[in-house]
C-alpha cells in the first residue's frame, strides 16, 4: 500500500469524526481534544528526552489537563498556582546538574500544546452552537490551507530560506503563500458550509494574520525539537501521517 493511499484512508474517516464531534460540541468535543492533547504531550516528552533534555514524568500531564479543563474547574486559578508552586518547591531540592534544563523543558511540555488546544476549545464555545462550529472548522481549514499553500508556494517560487538551520526546505516565499492559503480555508468555511453566522470576511484579516504567522512558527518549533532528537516523525500512531505532534 502506497504512503499516499495510507494517508487518504486515515484522513477521510478522521476528518469525518472530527467534524461530527465538533458539531456535537460540549464534552464530546472537549474530551476528544483532551485525548489528542495527552498524545501530543507524550510525543513531545519523548522527543525532548531523546534530545537529552528529559522532563518530569508527571507534571506536564497534570498541568496540561488543568489548562484544558480551566474554564470548567471551580477555583481554577488557585488550583493551578498550587500545582505550579508545589512543583517548583520540589525542584528546588533537585541537586542534579541539569535541574534547570529539566525545569524549563517540563514547563514547555506542560504548556505548549495544552494552551493551543484550550484556545481551540474556547473558539468552539463562542456564540451559538452553529457559530462555534463554523469558527472551529474555519480555524482548522485555515491551518490546513496555510500548510498546503506554503508547501506548494515554496516548491514553485521558493528562493530565500526562512530558517535554514532548523528547516532547510522552508522559504519566505512559502511563508507568504501561507497567508493566501489561510484566506482560502476561511472562505471555504464561511461560504461553503450552509450555516447562519454573523461572521463575515470583513473580520477575517486579524485571523488570517494570526494563523498565517503563528502556524509556521509552530512548525519551526516542532522541526527544531525533532531535528535535535534525530526523529523524522513524532511517532507512528497515525498511518501515513506520523504522530499527533506532526503537522
Amino acid at each position: 500500500m502506497s504512503e499516499l493511499l495510507k494517508r487518504i484512508l486515515f484522513a477521510v474517516p478522521a476528518a469525518i469524526l472530527f467534524i461530527f464531534l465538533t458539531w456535537m460540541g460540549d464534552w464530546y468535543f472537549k474530551g476528544f481534544i483532551i485525548v489528542i492533547g495527552f498524545f501530543i504531550q507524550q510525543e513531545v516528552m519523548r522527543l525532548l528526552s531523546n534530545s537529552g533534555n528529559p522532563t518530569d514524568q508527571y507534571f506536564p500531564y497534570t498541568i496540561g489537563l488543568w489548562i484544558m479543563l480551566f474554564p470548567s474547574i471551580p477555583f481554577a486559578v488557585e488550583i493551578g498556582l498550587g500545582i505550579l508552586l508545589a512543583f517548583i518547591a520540589i525542584q528546588t531540592f533537585n541537586t542534579a546538574e541539569d535541574s534547570v534544563t529539566q525545569l524549563s523543558t517540563t514547563f514547555f511540555a506542560g504548556f505548549y500544546a495544552p494552551v493551543g488546544l484550550l484556545c481551540l476549545m474556547m473558539i468552539r464555545d463562542l456564540g451559538t452552537n452553529e457559530t462555534g462550529f463554523i469558527l472551529t472548522i474555519a480555524t482548522v481549514l485555515m491551518v490546513w490551507g496555510g500548510d498546503v499553500f506554503a508547501y506548494f508556494g515554496g516548491r514553485s517560487f521558493g528562493k530565500r530560506k526562512l530558517a535554514p538551520d532548523i528547516s532547510p526546505n522552508k522559504t519566505w516565499e512559502g511563508f507568504i503563500s501561507g497567508y493566501f492559503g489561510c484566506f482560502v480555508g476561511l472562505a471555504i468555511a464561511l461560504y461553503a458550509i450552509p450555516l447562519e453566522t454573523n461572521f463575515t470576511m470583513k473580520m477575517a484579516l486579524p485571523l488570517i494574520l494570526l494563523v498565517g504567522t503563528f502556524g509556521p512558527i509552530g512548525d519551526l518549533i516542532e522541526s527544531k525539537i525533532k531535528r535535535k532528537a534525530g526523529a523524522k516523525d513524532s511517532s507512528n500512531l497515525l498511518p501515513g501521517h506520523g504522530g499527533f505532534f506532526d503537522p
